[in-house]
């Protein structure tokens, strides 16, 4: 459905690995998160060429490089603490808040 939220269990910040594509493998840091699209923005993956119109303040115009939205199904979140790729958990601390935490070393993600 168009228009509805994904629950993406990968947040701003956060450092994942690519698990397919022509960048499979590279690491990067999440800029943006698109829960609508299930899609997140990854510092120096999926890199397109954009060509920018001729200006008065650039007559030339140019072509730059920038980062493209990629789905959120393919990176994986590195843990923090162990420094491998996971899958996230989510567990109740404090009575009723959730926090993400790593299935490889049971160490929360989040701060608490």
């Amino acid at each position: 459905m168009k228009g509805t939220l994904k629950f993406l269990n990968i947040r701003k910040g956060d450092t994942v690995v690519v698990l397919s594509g022509k960048d499979k493998g590279n690491k990067g840091k999440v800029i943006r998160t698109v829960p609508t699209a299930g899609k997140v923005l990854v510092e120096g993956i999926n890199m397109v060429s954009k060509s920018l119109r001729p200006t008065q303040a650039m007559p030339q115009g140019k072509i730059a490089k920038r980062e493209a939205p990629i789905l959120a199904s393919k990176v994986m979140l590195i843990c923090p603490s162990c420094h491998q790729p996971t899958r996230v958990a989510h567990r109740l601390v404090e009575g009723d808040k959730s926090v993400r935490s790593c299935r490889v070393c049971n160490e929360t993600i989040d701060k608490v």
